[in-house]
C-alpha cells in the first residue's frame, strides 16, 4: 500500500495524542506497520509523519474551504457552507485540530510553525477576501476572519473540555450571521 493510505491514521494518532505523545509503537499498532515498514513510508520519521498529516489538512482546506469561499454565491450561504464543511470535518466537534494541538505544544510548534501559520493565515485571508468582495472595510474584514477562526478553535477546545459537543455546533450556526452582520 501506499503511504497515503496511512494518512488518515496518522491525522487521528496526532490530533488524538499530539506530536509528543504519539510515539512509533503506537503508530505501528495503529497502521499495522512494523517500525521498519514505517520508516520505509517514512524514512524521517515521526516528523515527516505529522507533515503528512498537515498536508491531509491543508489539502482538505484547499479543496473544501477555500473552493467555497471561493464561489460565486452569496457571502451567507459560503460562510454556511464552510461552516458545514468544518462541522464535518471535525466530526461535529469531536476532533481536534490538527493544527492546534501541534501549536500548543512548543517542540512540535518548532518543527511546524511555517506550515500552521500558513494554514491559519490563508484561512484569515479567504474569509476576509469574501467580505471585501462584499463591501466591507479590509481592517473589519480581516479582523471578522480572525475572529471566525479564534471561535471555531476555541469552540473546539471549550467543547473538549466540557465534553459537550453541542457548543460547537452551535457556534458553526451562528458565525455565517455574525460574519455577515452589516453587509448591505
Amino acid at each position: 500500500m501506499s503511504k497515503q493510505t496511512y494518512v488518515p491514521i496518522l491525522l487521528k494518532l496526532f490530533r488524538q495524542f499530539g506530536y509528543e505523545g504519539v510515539t512509533l509503537s503506537k503508530i505501528s499498532q495503529e497502521t499495522g506497520l512494523g517500525k521498519a515498514s514505517l520508516y520505509h513510508h517514512f524514512p524521517r520519521g515521526k516528523a515527516e509523519m505529522a507533515e503528512a498529516a498537515l498536508s491531509h489538512v491543508n489539502q482538505w482546506l484547499e479543496k473544501s474551504i477555500f473552493q467555497i469561499l471561493e464561489r460565486k454565491e452569496s457571502p451567507i450561504d459560503r460562510f454556511k457552507s464552510m461552516c458545514e464543511e468544518s462541522n464535518r470535518f471535525f466530526n461535529q466537534g469531536q476532533n481536534s485540530c490538527l493544527l492546534a494541538v501541534l501549536v500548543i505544544e512548543k517542540s512540535s510548534d518548532d518543527l511546524f510553525h511555517q506550515q500552521i501559520s500558513a494554514a491559519f493565515s490563508r484561512w484569515i485571508g479567504a474569509i476576509a477576501q469574501v467580505l471585501i468582495d462584499a463591501g466591507l472595510d479590509e481592517k473589519l474584514a480581516r479582523e471578522r476572519g480572525e475572529d471566525a477562526i479564534i471561535t471555531i478553535q476555541g469552540a473546539l477546545i471549550v467543547s473538549h473540555g466540557l465534553r459537550d459537543f453541542t457548543l460547537f455546533q452551535r457556534v458553526l450556526e451562528y458565525l455565517p450571521q455574525q460574519l455577515c452582520r452589516d453587509l448591505s
